[in-house]
């Protein structure tokens, strides 16, 4: 006789025609299984968790409920599962259109190493300064990168002296190879007034850097508030360069005076990163702040797993590159855990990607809600992203770094389905916190079961259960000879061994003769050779 699953397993019945099988219970036949028992607990329906007080739980203290069945690979399913997608309405990658002129006219200007006075019409917009013939003229003579502004001098600090014969220059605009001495007359003030602006685009004011008083931030960095690289609910990320260099940077910006407790959380977040050096964690280059904004500057990447996943032509990832990005996180996680980090929020979104390449280097990012966790410590502060977070969390049943580790699992399925674990019919908090994941079969059959396997030992709701770094970086998906082949030809490209270990490299050299594969010589080298070439990272 058919009937309904209860809604709390997330499934939708239809075991009078199909067989399927979930994680947590054991294989279903053409009869309906008993009714699970109801969890009535109430969750919260949010789409980001704030931060609260962390209270400390000891590892006598209650931990969340214990899984008592086995995982098994795969089912059949044809309910509609949530595509993937970014969350908490992100804006990504994304350029505004440039606003037009900010200011325009005819100026004369001389550089101080030709004191030859020439006659332009300036035209200055939010990303450089342009030199052009005529008012009309496509033409130009020169253009000025705003970047590549170190500063504005006004009519007090002007370091070149007036010619011999002319008026005094109103300004001077400062690159690193010329100073531009412009005549600007009664315009003057408002052309340099424009040019700051144009600077800052954010308001700066005085700034502190590491609790000293430090330069302004725009003689250091260029703002360009038209490229966004990513918006959430309190803060935006420009694109920026400094100055000097023309280094790319990111550029995290957050106004105080809307968003307090937000403050905090950056503050955490520049607190943690401080703590790192890994190439698997974004790189912190400072953090600058005023009155009313907290600046925190990072090396700008290419671009993150979600985008690449969403962009790629079946909107899924194969397995092979979906393993050479997860192998990265967990080196990434085991730094961490090792220093008793945990991430608290890995989602795509927050794995950044150095290029485009089909096999780039992974760096882990967003350290806002990261907590420092004692090996036997467990926390109840509600943290992360929902579809991402560990049943013990949303359960507040205390959590330890393991929520990381249930995190990889829903990465790891959304990389190579294309969608989340949860059918769109049913509450999502409930599908996690019951692990009623489905593997459908239109698209999981092309997946190997070793894939399936390392998903559902990290999708466990026991937290004792569930994997940890090593266990996962043990598990036969990735002990895979293309893989060690993937990640030597990727250390050798960068020069920087931290995935690898030199203890393997016979191991897998004698996989490949056994075999009879095609062994790439260049990817194992002599110790001496080795230790030139390669800077050796380990935690």
């Amino acid at each position: 006789m058919c009937r309904s699953i209860t809604s709390v397993t997330g499934l939708t019945c239809c075991l009078c025609t199909y067989d399927f099988i979930f994680p947590g219970s054991t294989e279903v036949g053409h009869s309906c299984p008993p009714d699970p028992e109801e969890d009535e607990s109430e969750l919260t329906s949010t789409t980001t968790l704030d931060i609260s007080d962390d209270d400390m739980l000891t590892d006598g203290d209650s931990l969340p409920n214990e899984d008592t069945q086995p995982r098994e690979p795969m089912s059949p399913c044809f309910s509609s599962y949530i595509p993937l997608m970014r969350l908490v309405q992100s804006v990504h990658n994304s350029k505004r259109r440039v606003g037009g002129v900010l200011r325009e006219g005819w100026l004369l200007h001389h550089t101080n190493t030709d004191t030859l006075r020439k006659r332009h019409y300036w035209t200055l917009d939010c990303k450089s300064i342009t030199l052009y013939q005529n008012e009309s003229s496509t033409k130009y003579y020169k253009e000025i990168p705003l970047s590549e502004v170190l500063r504005i001098r006004g009519p007090a600090q002007l370091s070149m002296p007036s010619l011999p014969g002319n008026s005094s220059h109103s300004f001077e605009v400062v690159t690193a190879s010329l100073v531009y001495c412009v005549v600007a007359g009664e315009d003057g003030p408002v052309w340099e007034d424009a040019i700051r602006q144009a600077l800052m685009p954010v308001q700066s004011g005085t700034v502190w850097h590491s609790g000293f008083v430090f330069q302004d931030i725009s003689s250091v960095y260029q703002i360009f508030t038209e490229e966004l690289l990513g918006s959430g609910q309190f803060g935006v990320v420009y694109r920026g360069t400094h100055r000097t260099s023309s280094r790319p940077v990111a550029i995290k910006v957050i106004d105080k005076t809307r968003f307090p407790k937000q403050e905090t959380q950056l503050r955490n977040e520049v607190s943690i990163l401080q703590k790192l050096s890994h190439p698997g964690v974004v790189l912190l280059e400072g953090m600058f702040e005023t009155a009313e904004h907290v600046f925190v500057v990072m090396e700008k990447l290419h671009g993150d797993m979600l985008e690449m996943i969403m962009s790629s032509e079946k909107g899924r990832l194969p397995e092979r590159t979906t393993r050479f990005l997860v192998m990265q996180i967990l080196e990434a996680l085991r730094y961490l855990h090792f220093k008793h980090i945990a991430h608290c929020d890995l989602k795509p979104e927050n794995v950044l990607l150095s290029s485009a390449d089909p096999f780039p280097q992974v760096k882990l990012c967003d350290f806002g809600f990261s907590r420092i966790i004692g090996e036997k410590s467990f926390r109840r502060s509600v943290v992360g992203t929902p579809a991402y977070l560990a049943p013990e969390v949303i359960s507040s049943s205390g959590y330890n770094r393991s929520l990381d580790m249930w995190s990889v699992g829903v990465i790891m399925y959304v990389s190579l389905s294309g969608t989340f674990p949860f059918n769109e019919d049913e509450d999502i908090k409930q599908q996690i916190t019951n692990a009623a994941f489905m593997y459908p079969r239109q698209t999981w059959a092309s997946i190997s079961l070793e894939a399936v396997s390392l998903i559902n030992n990290l999708l466990q709701v026991s937290v004792r259960r569930r994997f940890s770094v090593g266990k996962a970086l043990g598990h036969p998906w990735l002990q895979d000879f293309q893989l060690w082949c993937d990640l030597r030809e990727f250390e050798q490209r960068t020069c920087c061994r931290y995935l690898t270990h030199r203890d393997d490299d016979e191991r897998w050299t004698r996989y490949a003769q056994e075999r009879c594969l095609d062994f790439p010589s260049h990817l194992c080298c002599s110790d001496q050779t080795r230790n030139e070439r390669f800077h050796v990272q380990k935690p």
